[in-house]
């Protein structure tokens, strides 16, 4: 099995200072010790309440936030312990659409300055050549050629987002880390822009991390998911197996929290209670404990770990609840 992109107990805090002299009085774990798969040409979708470390995860992959510590394996070569110039080299086959298509765009720049920045930057052709794939970018994504000369406040939410996606391309890169990126945008526009992104993926070959907080969206466009909780992952699956048999309680709470789509039929479910808990001061055994309908015990003392209880949909569960079914699975492996 082919992965291009492999994390391997990622994690990253960000130091909390204080005191007269400033020094380090606490961490904020926003990802904590995750390890995950993407396979090439596939769309893994990470989701989870806000704060959940989602985005954090995406941009410590790609090193706009340094790791603390684990290892990113991008295509069999660890991406952590590349120098600034190699890594440089590296991104050119790792872009990122970010979330907010109002704030991601200088507005001083002109669409053609910022499509050809990616060119320039990397030193890739000539000046008259950076004109031409500027054009085919944008009617790629599809917008007007002459859109080049144009500014950001001209434009649209959705076209924005479609520059965005224009620049994302602008290397040809193998993997796109989607960050959010239709949230900001009117639900017609969400679909256009969805629909462009499974199309560039057919013709592209597109290796896709799509982060959204969205359920409906990431069913949509996954080939698999993996659901966050306070930095940690905690159930991990195809999409088709997480959405129809959800596992661990905090999943089955999201997607019970999903409206249904016609207003003659009534869904009751239990909202979870209270809230996410402080990454600086995280409870003591599994995170989601003190919100779990289902808590034991156990789960106030003993960290779950992710289990494996079906290979064949590749799903993963941290949950002690679980550990009956894992081990009778495991058994029936052997």
């Amino acid at each position: 099995m082919t992965y291009i992109l492999e994390l391997k107990n990622l994690t990253k805090y960000f130091p909390v200072m204080g005191g007269v002299f400033r020094r380090e009085v606490g961490r904020v774990y926003a990802v904590n010790d995750v390890t995950l798969s993407v396979k090439k040409g596939e769309t893994l979708g990470i989701v989870g309440e806000s704060g959940c470390g989602k985005s954090t995860l995406g941009r410590a992959l790609i090193r706009l936030y340094e790791p603390s510590s684990g290892q990113v394996i991008f295509d069999g070569e660890d991406f952590t312990a590349l120098s600034q110039k190699e890594l440089k080299e590296r991104r050119k086959r790792i872009q990122m659409i970010f979330q907010d298509p109002y704030a991601s765009l200088n507005p001083r720049m002109s669409i053609e300055k910022i499509l050809s920045e990616p060119f320039e930057l990397h030193d890739v052709g000539t000046k008259e050549e950076r004109q031409v794939w500027v054009r085919e970018l944008l009617e790629t994504v599809g917008l007007p050629a002459e859109a080049a000369q144009r500014y950001p406040h001209e434009f649209s939410g959705g076209q924005r987002q479609r520059v965005g996606i224009a620049r994302a391309l602008a290397l040809r890169p193998d993997l796109i880390i989607c960050d959010e990126a239709v949230s900001a945008l009117d639900v017609s526009i969400q679909s256009q822009v969805l629909n462009l992104l499974v199309q560039l993926q057919k013709e592209r070959g597109l290796t896709y991390l799509f982060i959204s907080h969205d359920l409906s969206v990431v069913k949509y466009i996954s080939d698999r998911v993996a659901v966050m909780y306070l930095g940690k992952v905690v159930e991990t699956a195809d999409a088709a197996a997480l959405y129809d048999q959800p596992t661990h309680p905090y999943t089955q709470a999201l997607l019970q929290s999903l409206p249904v789509p016609d207003p003659r039929k009534r869904k009751e479910f239990v909202p979870l209670q209270g809230d996410v808990p402080s990454p600086r001061n995280p409870p003591s055994g599994c995170f989601f404990h003190p919100r779990c309908p289902k808590a034991m015990d156990r789960c106030k003392d003993e960290e779950p770990l992710l289990q494996i209880i079906s290979a064949e949909k590749d799903h993963q569960v941290a949950c002690h609840l679980v550990d009956g079914a894992t081990h009778g699975t495991a058994e029936a492996q052997s």
